[in-house]
């Protein structure tokens, strides 16, 4: 159904991060061209695999994403126009393995290009139209969403909203709508009665709770104490600090009360180790706290 997916460009060593985007989208586009003159099906997984056609991709476009990028209209084109062209190449082999994982991608790549390339020609107005457009492809609709709540302009509240708000609404529009609320200050209260509605499902709650209490702690407006007061004794608790909802609320409260609450987790909030744990953990929830990870949409 879905996972989690941290190509937002967050690797270090020969990673795209300090790139230039324009630079790191044409690499991508020349990473490709071996992909369209492979004369097999191994060849292809071959040209794909020495490329790191992966990493090289979702980092190229994550950078493509990002506001004021109608500079990048050129080499989006040639991102786009590439894509198409090897995703018929790719389609043409008829192999399982390629049909299986390498179309899937590459079809997600396109979609992502395709969004950018609408947001660098004509701004939030062009990625609003394609989020808009029902009989688009669901993958490009999501990546013009995820571009539009990483710019999270002003006037966009009212359709994040909606999808924060709509019982059903797709997993992954809403991930990038509880993410994106982070940025609209005074609007905790739809994201506190999001994590009330989904709280009883295993699922979505392991899937979304911790976007929706990584916005609110975020946010930090009072009224949510009396909910990270909750956690700390009903909370999911986890090896990994973003997912554990306890560590979570203990950071959250301390920077609204200034106290260590007691905790399901710790029984003794005083103790030198826990204060420890409680300061890296919020010097990891601080460096996160812009982020928008994307999903993976299938």
């Amino acid at each position: 159904m879905w996972t989690n997916a941290r190509f937002a460009g967050a690797r270090r060593g020969g990673s795209l991060v300090q790139m230039e985007p324009s630079r790191a989208l044409y690499r991508f586009a020349g990473a490709l061209e071996p992909l369209l003159v492979a004369p097999d099906a191994a060849a292809f997984e071959r040209a794909w695999d020495a490329a790191h056609l992966d990493r090289l991709a979702w980092e190229a476009l994550a950078l493509a994403r990002r506001a004021n990028s109608a500079a990048l209209e050129p080499a989006l084109h040639a991102v786009d126009r590439r894509l198409l062209a090897v995703l018929e190449r790719c389609r043409s082999f008829l192999d399982p393995h390629l049909v299986t994982f390498r179309v899937p991608e590459l079809e997600r790549c396109q979609h992502a290009a395709a969004a950018a390339l609408a947001g660098a020609r004509w701004g939030v107005a062009g990625l609003r139209t394609v989020i808009a457009d029902t009989a688009a492809p669901l993958g490009r609709r999501y990546f013009a969403f995820l571009a539009l709540a990483e710019r999270h302009p002003e006037g966009a509240w009212p359709l994040f909203e909606r999808y924060l708000v709509t019982p059903g609404a797709h997993h992954a529009f809403v991930a990038a709508a509880v993410e994106a609320a982070r940025f609209y200050v005074g609007h905790a209260a739809v994201l506190e009665r999001l994590f009330q509605r989904i709280r009883g499902d295993h699922l979505l709650r392991r899937f979304l709770g911790p976007k929706i209490l990584e916005s609110l702690y975020v946010l930090a407006e009072e009224r949510t104490l009396p909910l990270f007061e909750e956690l700390l004794v009903s909370g999911h608790t986890d090896p990994d600090v973003e997912r554990c909802e306890v560590t979570r609320a203990l950071v959250a409260v301390r920077r609204l009360t200034g106290r260590v609450a007691r905790s399901s987790k710790f029984a003794d909030g005083d103790d030198p180790a826990v204060l420890r744990t409680l300061d890296d953990a919020e010097r990891q929830f601080e460096q996160q706290r812009d982020r928008i990870v994307p999903v993976v949409v299938i």
